[in-house]
């Protein structure tokens, strides 16, 4: 028996408004996307997901309690070299890091969800520079 597997299309260019919408499950429509399982070319081996450009990440939606309590652990590697910025500080200063991560933990831990990350844009306003893309581009209600 032959196993065959089927070419991934060209990837598309997808923009999704995040304005008013909740962090969490834009992540993971935006992550089903990178991964391209939603095609009928999907496999997991591949890389067949489409771009996609994400506006208005300074405008998401969060529950007023978690303003307060939700905080972004890093660490350098070295002894006491914690850092803890709540979600105040990173809405009004790296909002597009914000998405980054929440998308980054939902793909899978190997090389290719390095590439994924890379189909990713994201920005804080409305305005992108891959205006080319639009006439192909499509628009994901909220």
């Amino acid at each position: 028996m032959r196993t065959t597997t089927l070419k991934p299309a060209d990837p598309k260019w997808i923009i999704i408004d995040a304005e008013g919408q909740n962090l969490g499950r834009m992540a993971t429509q935006i992550a089903v996307i990178l991964r391209g399982k939603g095609k009928v070319s999907f496999s997991p081996h591949q890389l067949c997901g489409d771009h996609v450009v994400v506006i208005n990440a300074q405008k998401l939606f969060f529950h007023p309690t978690k303003h307060r309590r939700k905080i972004y652990v890093s660490h350098s590697g070295y002894i006491g070299h914690i850092k803890t910025r709540s979600l105040q500080y990173m809405i009004d200063n790296k909002p597009t890091l914000m998405v980054e991560k929440a998308v980054k933990g939902m793909l899978p831990k190997n090389r290719l969800a390095r590439k994924m990350l890379k189909r990713l844009h994201v920005f804080a306003g409305a305005e992108h520079p891959h205006e080319a893309q639009q006439p192909k581009a499509l628009t994901l209600a909220k």
